[in-house]
């Protein structure tokens, strides 16, 4: 059956991409007459994978919808139709419609409707992290989740690095027989399980060990070179190539800990025990084995080596080790020597190595300690005391030695000379293992390191394609669009305070603390005396350390260079021998610590350790392999403007050397200007930049969108089969580009039916630990770049390139556009429309887990929301595109779901959710306005069955829990499932969900008003660190109209209903109803506050108000910027209007109406009305909104004339204006129903008419602009904003005031950085002093 339905596609596949006739006629109702999207089946395999996954996303949510929103209020309905009872009820109000019960059971279905469409969404969220954490597992992801289960499988390091990264052609050429394959195979598959003890073989194998030294000490070079571990922990982590004539495996020092103490306690404990069983228990533990015998031979070597050749003292100890060894072969130790002399042995070793290892060596002492050891084996020791003859005879005493002689080492000891580094390097660790009491768990301190090491063991263990020799594997190069972004913090910027007194410089040693007393250490090593020496001679390397902490092109250069190093050590290793290890290690130019030196081999201005490889040969080969391509859209702009960004670019292409830049020239001749593609690079001979190639262009390339434009102009410059995309955000690492061999091996192997066209790459975001706001952004797009796009190209098959750094075929889309498609406005979010390219040409996406990039995310909350604004106006561009209308009409239905619900349908969604609750609330106001929820479903428990249905429908929106969901099961496989736990219930507490759904609000109002208006532009999102305080004002700017007054409306209408409905006077039944609404409206108003640094400070609350009034009231008009005018702002918010439809324009219009049912519906329940249900009573409201207009027209006439020589006037028509209204008010209590409460009541009814009416106004600008009238409308609209101001300022002044407010809203915000012992409350307010460094 599989072979059958498989040849049936591949026949339906054939017939898709011919265009002859006879196939248009005998297909018709698939076969279109466009190429493009012909052939997108996937195979029968990936085809049933992804429908069971539709199947069950389906099943489950027509059955809950079924069962739990629908079948409720059947019933009900029901009995609600056949009551006749619409038309006997007396309304609240005046009638305007006939209105039957289909209508008031439609205000009742109509959020279960809108649910029903989008439930569909919740499904395929709660469905999808279960089943991409199981494909997950599947990929062996999470078996190493820490340092300590490192610890455990560190053993299997060699193997697995043998097994991956070791060029194949090298183990072709060692094959044998059918059954020493077979065997093969299963070492492999043992390898993979953990099963073996691949440290036999590596004791046996000295070159593979040495390669695998190699390779570790690189890793843990490039460690210390970023400063995330220290000199000490370089000791403890490195892993020494075999010297001393050790017998095993040399491992890192860090792993063997108190294994020796251990052993001791053993054999003191087993003193009686067969030497048999004694090893066996010492050998349960790999390294306690290692550790007792590298520490015996390291003994054996030092004594020997310490004594003169050829003296009787030096054959002494020969013959003594020499009968120790004899005792360990027969197996009779235990029998021959005391156990209980071993703690003092060990004792007396421990002095003499400390003895050894000081600056200023003291021979007498160390000729002491020799001897007393001596005195202790020969008289303690040996369990057979022997006398003086017996130990002569034995050759363990001297032969003629009297008591005149002195001792016995005096003239027999000579130590290496200091200069023998490597010897005295060797004695440190011997010390290092003697003495350490503890199990050095957390060797790295540094969470970043430990996490890189996690992760690097893990993937060694996943399915990865074998590697090729460097020689022979795809040629590729890195493309990264640079535009305008910082490029190296200058002196200036890592000193200059910002408002609240804080410098960068000073921020990053705050927060990396650990990683800054590592360069200060680094710095001291390398010839700094002083501190002060950091601003002059070490200046650059500050400069290089901060902006390596920062999202600068100079981090990008320095991850994507680790590419080149990384070939140049492979390059080596693929032909090097023994002899070549050897030899090299001899010279000081392999592994971190050389024999000349090491450490103080380091030289950070090349960003390069003691370990670099020769320059020659392997260079050749990484430079014909690898190219580093940086597009610097303005470079020409700015070298002509001597823009420092062109010098530090030029100082980044000096040093590296497979780095070259990019960029549009422009030529004037005569009257014409001609643009020309360059490229140049750094010629270290010449000592300059020079031009490689320079390609004419047909026009200026500004033509479409920026980004877009500036990757294809500058793909000509790339070489080789592959080009990976690097955005200026991104770093990368050392032990990650070791593995790029094998993941460029992937476009040779078959993906499905396809091979690859696009290669996926993981993500590691590195910007999570700096706020809590940060983490939550952190824990979001891992999930999304891990879990989320796993589950998109397995089992979905419908993965896109949603961005950088993935890996594409490079002559595949050179021939078929390029990278990016760059149209203005459509292609805004130019990276997934790659995607949809390749997949409507039949290309492959596919991912890949065993391989990272890093990643910085946005670390404000204006950042995110601007990063969220730019993404959800891309996605309603894209609605509208001809690639999204394609793959609709072209994938089969299943699929085509899982595009919907991937990418548009998301966004949609998100907005139909918002919608809904616009729709429950305001059909929840009607029936309470009306009277009807009163009548009809107030009188019997049973009749509440339809709004209790509808209330349940709206508590399955929990806004933040599936958006974390993902990221706990994410979080679950690769930490554990308590930590998950653990970290979900911190990100509860720090409010999460409060972020989460005030995201969902830029989402929703950005998507819908592109999609209602178009008019989508790329907005900047900036990567600055956040640790400056927001003012109002600009939050009030950025959030108004997205955030703000939606808030404010969904609040009035909670309001409104709490107070006219029958059902709200039941608390719990309220509270029960709209605790998921309050949860929105308080999100949307507090979030900019709340994650806003000294957010709740009262002084800068009352700064923040008096530059809000001064914004609001300043008079420059449109002349002025929008962060310095209110109206050149408020004019800039109706840009769109400008550009919408005729249709838009109308829809707008009809939107705003909702605005006036406020008026209509609460007019009737004041108390003026008399319970009149007359329309008259809805006709002379509209007088005192003319009376209130007119009023307000008159005095700002008046204060426009006579305001500033005869304030007099004013202030009289103010006092007649309050003396007319006193007795207006007088007459009302006096002759009608009016009571004081209709004050207030009208301010709920009145207010928001005149905002709808100022908004049909905006409308209606073109017309009205030309009258008089345009001037009071921009008035009225400033008393507005005013208002909104006030009430959203309120509660935050209220909460300032509040003592310890402000205290615990830091914590909320910093708590990432209170648990590293930061301090950010006195940083953030400045009450600590600042010193200079």
């Amino acid at each position: 059956m599989t072979n059958i339905g498989q040849m049936r596609l591949t026949k339906g596949r054939f017939i898709e991409k011919r265009n002859w006739r006879i196939f248009c006629l005998i297909s018709w109702w698939f076969h279109g007459n466009c190429f493009i999207g012909q052939g997108l089946r996937e195979g029968l395999i990936d085809s049933i994978k992804y429908i069971l996954f539709w199947v069950v996303v389906l099943i489950t949510k027509f059955a809950f919808s079924y069962f739990l929103q629908i079948k409720p209020m059947i019933s009900t309905t029901k009995v609600l139709l056949d009551l006749k009872i619409i038309v006997e009820h007396e309304w609240d109000w005046y009638e305007i419609f006939s209105v039957s019960n289909k209508f008031i059971m439609g205000l009742l279905w109509l959020p279960v409707v809108l649910i029903y469409l989008v439930d569909t969404q919740i499904w395929f969220s709660i469905y999808s992290p279960f089943v991409g954490a199981m494909v997950g597992l599947v990929e062996n992801l999470g078996e190493i989740r820490n340092i300590e289960q490192l610890r455990l499988r560190f053993q299997f390091f060699a193997s697995a690095i043998q097994f991956n990264l070791m060029p194949r052609e090298q183990l072709k050429s060692t094959r044998g027989t059918l059954r020493e394959n077979f065997c093969h195979v299963i070492n492999c598959l043992k390898l993979r399980y953990g099963l073996e003890q691949p440290f036999k073989r590596i004791e046996s194998n000295q070159v593979e060990a040495n390669k695998f030294a190699l390779i570790w000490n690189e890793i843990i070079a490039t460690f210390r070179e970023e400063d995330i571990i220290s000199d000490q922990e370089v000791e403890l982590l490195e892993l020494p190539r075999n010297s001393w004539n050790i017998k095993v495996v040399r491992w890192p020092t860090f792993l063997l800990g108190h294994e020796l103490l251990n052993a001791l306690v053993l054999a003191r404990d087993l003193m009686d025990a067969p030497d048999k069983w004694l090893w066996y228990k010492i050998c349960k533990n790999e390294y306690r084995r290692c550790a007792v015998i590298e520490t015996y031979d390291c003994v054996k070597y030092l004594m020997l080596e310490i004594l003169i050749n050829n003296t009787e003292e030096h054959s002494i100890l020969e013959n003594l080790f020499q009968e120790i060894d004899q005792s360990i072969a027969i197996k009779k130790f235990s029998k021959t020597f005391e156990m209980t002399a071993l703690p003092e042995i060990h004792s007396k070793l421990i002095k003499l190595v400390e003895l050894l290892l000081e600056p200023e060596k003291n021979v007498s002492k160390i000729l002491y300690a020799i001897q007393v050891l001596y005195e202790i084996i020969v008289h303690n020791f040996l369990k057979v005391k022997r006398t003086t003859n017996e130990l002569r005879e034995d050759g363990l005493a001297p032969r003629n030695q009297t008591p005149m002689d002195g001792l016995l080492f005096e003239n027999a000891f000579e130590l290496p000379d200091p200069s023998n580094k490597n010897f005295y390097r060797q004695v440190k660790r011997l010390h290092t293992i003697l003495t350490t009491r503890d199990s050095m768990q957390n060797i790295p301190a540094n969470v970043e390191a430990r996490h890189r090491l996690a992760f690097f063991s893990n993937s060694l263990f996943m399915k990865m394609p074998r590697a090729p020799q460097v020689k022979k594997m795809m040629a590729f190069s890195v493309l990264t669009p640079f535009y305008n972004e910082d490029v190296l913090y200058s002196k200036e910027e890592l000193q200059t305070k910002n408002e609240d007194g804080i410098s960068i410089l000073y921020y990053l040693q705050t927060i990396y603390h650990d990683e800054w007393k590592n360069f200060i250490e680094r710095m001291h090593r390398e010839g700094m005396v002083t501190d002060d020496e950091i601003w002059t001679t070490k200046l650059r390397d500050l400069r290089l350390w901060a902006s390596y902490r920062g999202q600068t092109l100079a981090r990008t250069v320095r991850g994507m260079m680790y590419y080149y190093r990384a070939l140049k050590m492979l390059a080596f290793l693929d032909s090097s021998s023994e002899m070549d290890i050897t030899i090299r290690e001899e010279e000081g130019q392999i592994g971190f610590m050389g024999r000349d030196g090491g450490l103080d081999g380091f030289n950070s201005e090349r960003l390069r350790s003691a370990s670099s490889l020769s320059e020659g040969h392997d260079s050749r080969i990484a430079l014909m392999k690898y190219t580093y391509v940086v597009s610097c859209q303005k470079y020409w702009e700015q070298n002509a403007t001597e823009d420092l960004r062109v010098q530090d670019i030029k100082d980044l292409l000096k040093h590296n050397e497979a780095l070259r830049i990019s960029y549009v020239d422009r030529v004037s001749i005569r009257d014409n200007i001609e643009y020309y593609s360059v490229l140049v690079k750094y010629d270290q001979q010449l000592r300059r930049e020079v031009e490689i190639y320079r390609v004419k262009l047909p026009g200026p390339l500004n033509l479409g969108e920026g980004k877009p434009e500036n990757q294809n102009h500058a793909l000509i410059f790339t070489r080789g089969d592959a080009v990976q995309t690097i955005d200026m955000n991104q770093d990368n690492y050392f032990e990650e580009a070791l593995k790029i061999r094998n993941l460029l091996e992937e476009f040779r192997h078959y993906h499905g039916i396809r091979r690859p066209t696009i290669l996926g790459v993981r993500e590691h975001i590195f910007t999570g630990s700096v706020s809590s706001l940060a983490w939550f952004m952190s824990a979001q797009e891992t999930s999304f770049v891990t879990l989320v796009q796993r589950l998109f190209a397995n089992p979905l098959k419908i993965r896109m390139h949603y961005g950088h750094p993935d890996v594409f075929d490079r002559f595949w889309f050179i021939t078929r556009g390029g990278l990016s498609k760059a149209s203005k406005v459509i292609n805004i979010s130019e990276d997934i429309f790659a995607g949809f390219s390749c997949t409507l040409r039949g290309g492959n996406v596919t991912h890949h887990e065993y391989i990272r990039v890093g990643k910085g995310r946005d670390l404000g909350l204006n950042q995110i929301s601007t990063f969220e604004a730019k993404i959800a106006c891309g996605n309603g561009e894209q609605v509208l595109s001809r690639d999204v209308y394609r793959l609709g009409q072209r994938l089969d239905f299943f699929r085509m779901l899982s595009f919907f619900y991937t990418t548009v349908g998301y966004f949609f969604n998100t907005t139909v959710i918002i919608l809904t609750v616009y729709a429950f609330l305001w059909g929840q106001l009607y029936l309470a306005l009306s009277g009807v929820e009163n009548f009809v479903l107030g009188n019997t428990n049973n009749s509440k069955k339809a709004l209790s249905a509808v209330i349940n429908q709206e508590l399955v929106i929990q806004f933040g829990l599936f958006t974390s969901l993902p990221a706990t099961m994410e979080s679950s496989i690769e930490n554990g499932f308590l930590k998950a736990v653990w970290e979900f219930l911190m990100m509860q507490l720090q409010l999460s969900v409060v972020f989460y759904t005030f995201s969902m609000g830029t989402r929703a109002h950005f998507f819908g008003r592109t999609i209602l208006h178009g008019g989508a532009k790329y907005l900047p999102t900036g990567r600055n660190f956040a640790v400056q305080h927001t003012s109002f004002a600009e939050n009030y700017r950025r959030y108004a109209r997205s955030h703000f007054i939606k808030a404010i409306e969904l609040g009035l209408i909670l309001t409104v209903y709490g107070i006219y409905s029958p059902a709200a006077k039941e608390t719990f039944f309220y509270i029960d109803m709209t605790v998921t609404c309050w949860l929105l409206v308080l999100s949307w108003i507090f979030a900019p506050f709340l994650f806003n640094p000294s957010g709740f400070d009262w002084l800068n609350t009352v700064n923040d108000f008096d530059d809000f009034m001064r914004w609001i009231w300043h008079r420059d008009g449109v002349l002025a910027k929008a962060e310095q005018s209110w109206e050149r702002w408020w004019y800039e918010e109706q840009d769109h209007l400008r550009t919408t439809s005729l249709w838009g324009k109308v829809l707008e219009i009809v939107l705003n109406l909702r605005f006036f049912f406020f008026q209509y519906g609460i007019i009737y329940h004041m108390e003026i009305a008399g319970h009149s249900k007359s329309t008259s009573v809805y006709l002379l409201s509209w007088i005192y909104i003319f009376v209130a207009f007119g009023i307000y027209i008159t005095l700002s006439y008046i204060g426009g004339k006579y305001g500033a020589k005869r304030h007099i006037y004013l202030r009289l028509a103010k006092l007649m204006l309050i003396i007319i209204g006193v007795l207006v008010i007088i007459a009302l209590l006096k002759f009608t129903y009016f009571k004081m409460v209709d004050c207030f009541t009208s301010l709920l009814a009145f207010i928001p008419t005149g905002w709808g009416l100022v908004s049909i106004a905006q409308v209606f600008r073109p017309l009205l602009q030309q009258t008089r009238l345009w001037d009071s409308v921009v008035s009225v609209a400033r008393l507005y904003d005013i208002l909104f101001g006030v009430i959203v300022m309120a509660p935050v002044a209220f909460l300032s005031w509040m003592p310890g407010f402000q205290s615990m809203q830091t914590r909320i915000l910093f708590n990432a950085a209170f648990s590293k012992g930061l301090q950010m409350f006195k940083i953030i307010t400045g009450k600590i002093h600042q010193k200079d460094v």
